[in-house]
């Protein structure tokens, strides 16, 4: 199911504003793609331009390419929900829908879609993204329970089982753990270790010792300084970028010098 990603010459806009600029990369697919930088350096907006969610605040636009196994997700004859399909996200903090039971959380995304899906075709649904997402045996027991009664690595771990219950190729995670204990913290990375046999993961992360420890490549994005766009500053595998990255920029920050 996981799909690459090439990203060409990608500017982002809000109006006039230049957000992001000349961003190119390929995301591997079947891989871990970490991207780290200061605040404000567009990492969360570009992350979502990958599935198009940027589209949701008015003025925002793109010029560049941004293709899906050869397909641009950013044609004139894309839908932009489909998309959405292909590429799920999961956001910040953990947001089940709280006045639906866990069940009927993890089967959300399916019936937006207007799928029609027998009641043990649901069932079987519900238990392989639960258990893909490493919360079955902690819930099959109180599935009509309502998911806001979880705890908050339990919610999250449940927005990504709606996240994969659609069946995408590609899931994107814009700082998942930044609001989790360090137990929790764990169970996601564990959980995100798992999901990219199966799929093309990328994580916005502020905390370098989660990207070294998670990702297979680290992006390093940057800004020169406040109304500048952000710029993508080098990107590598997570063990050069740690260790012996190409710019100084990028060792300023991740040995903690700025950021």
């Amino acid at each position: 199911m996981a799909q690459r990603i090439d990203v060409k010459d990608l500017n982002i806009y809000y109006g006039d504003f230049l957000a992001v600029e000349g961003v190119s990369m390929t995301i591997d697919p079947r891989s871990v793609t970490a991207f780290i930088g200061p605040s404000g350096c567009g990492k969360s907006t570009f992350l979502r331009t990958l599935n198009r969610m940027h589209e949701v605040i008015p003025g925002a636009r793109v010029d560049g390419s941004v293709e899906l196994e050869g397909v641009d997700l950013y044609g004139d004859d894309v839908d932009p929900v489909a998309v959405r399909r292909t590429v799920g996200m999961v956001f910040q903090r953990p947001n089940p829908f709280p006045t639906m039971s866990i069940r009927d959380n993890v089967l959300a995304g399916v019936k937006l879609n207007n799928k029609r899906i027998s009641k043990s075709d649901a069932d079987d649904l519900v238990e392989s993204s639960l258990r893909g997402a490493n919360l079955w045996n902690e819930v099959k027991d109180r599935l009509e329970k309502p998911g806001s009664g979880l705890s908050g690595g339990q919610q999250q771990r449940l927005c990504i089982a709606r996240a994969i219950a659609v069946k995408p190729q590609v899931v994107l995670m814009d700082e998942p753990c930044s609001a989790l204990d360090p137990i929790s913290t764990l169970a996601i990375e564990d959980l995100i270790q798992e999901l990219k046999k199966d799929y093309t993961i990328v994580i916005v992360t502020h905390n370098m010792q989660q990207a070294a420890r998670v990702s297979d490549r680290t992006a390093f994005f940057n800004i020169a300084g406040t109304g500048k766009p952000g710029r993508l500053i080098e990107m590598n595998d997570t063990a050069t970028i740690f260790s012996s990255p190409a710019e100084k920029a990028t060792e300023d920050y991740v040995s903690g010098r700025f950021g």
